[in-house]
């Protein structure tokens, strides 16, 4: 099934479809607290998902700043996650483009393009915690949705209520000593196995980012949320995404996945 990044948020969160959803949630208390998180990012049968999102930046003086981007992600024949995010506002970022690309055993190799640099720029593994564009997610935020359950130690605390809804509280612990969070909290509803909040915590056990969910109404079939906030708690700065359209299914070429549709923005 489909796992998406977390630039993707409306897809990253989503539940899938209601009746295929419930049935699997029903069986959630029998199975691991690693079962449940796979369950939860794994739950979209769909092939490709489109959108378009804003993006509204708020600093900690309270000011905002907004971009609007679109997106596309598609496995490829193996079934690993490709991402590419295409900036189309404001005329200071517009053509900026993102790709990520999936390799084995769940490695990444990341690029961008910055039109004022007129090139391309493969980005290292040591930038994982730098801030995406100015916003409040990391180059490993983009893709902590779509991270393989084996990547973590999972542990289900405790089982509480939320936003009305019962939800399992799970603490996925990184294997990778790297990774630049020590540990996340998820909630994760037990009926329809949607990602409600998850907490970030640094090494030294300070919760350092928020990300909430919120507005789920239904597309074609899919529950999905019109919002997603993160907030960086200590810089008192958030990123909040509006999605505005979202596609599944819809054909995307498979140029798009591409360094040269990166450095030109067209398919060849």
């Amino acid at each position: 099934m489909k796992r998406f990044a977390l630039i993707v948020l409306p897809a990253a969160l989503c539940a899938g479809m209601v009746c295929i959803q419930t049935a699997a949630a029903q069986s959630a208390p029998a199975q691991s607290a690693a079962s449940i998180v796979q369950a939860s990012r794994d739950r979209i049968d769909a092939e490709t998902v489109s959108s378009r999102s804003r993006m509204v930046i708020t600093a900690k003086n309270g000011s905002t700043s907004e971009r609007v981007i679109d997106q596309y992600s598609k496995d490829d024949a193996r079934g690993n996650d490709r991402l590419m995010i295409v900036f189309q506002q404001p005329a200071a970022v517009r053509g900026t483009r993102f790709l990520t690309l999936e390799k084995a055993a769940g490695s990444k190799d990341q690029w961008i393009y910055l039109p004022s640099l007129g090139k391309v720029r493969r980005i290292a593994a040591s930038e994982g915690s730098s801030s995406f564009m100015g916003t409040d997610m990391s180059y490993d935020d983009l893709n902590a949705q779509s991270r393989r359950s084996d990547e973590d130690t999972h542990t289900l605390l405790r089982e509480e209520p939320y936003n009305g809804a019962s939800c399992y509280v799970i603490q996925s612990v990184p294997k990778d000593s790297a990774y630049q969070y020590g540990k996340m909290i998820l909630w994760i509803d037990k009926t329809t196995l949607v990602n409600y909040k998850i907490e970030m915590y640094d090494r030294r056990g300070t919760l350092v980012k928020l990300m909430e969910s919120s507005g789920f109404h239904a597309v074609q079939g899919y529950l999905t949320p019109a919002e997603i906030k993160v907030s960086t708690l200590v810089a008192g700065t958030s990123t909040t995404i509006h999605t505005d359209i979202i596609k599944y299914g819809d054909p995307v070429p498979e140029g798009v996945f591409t360094t040269a549709y990166l450095e030109t923005g067209r398919v060849r």
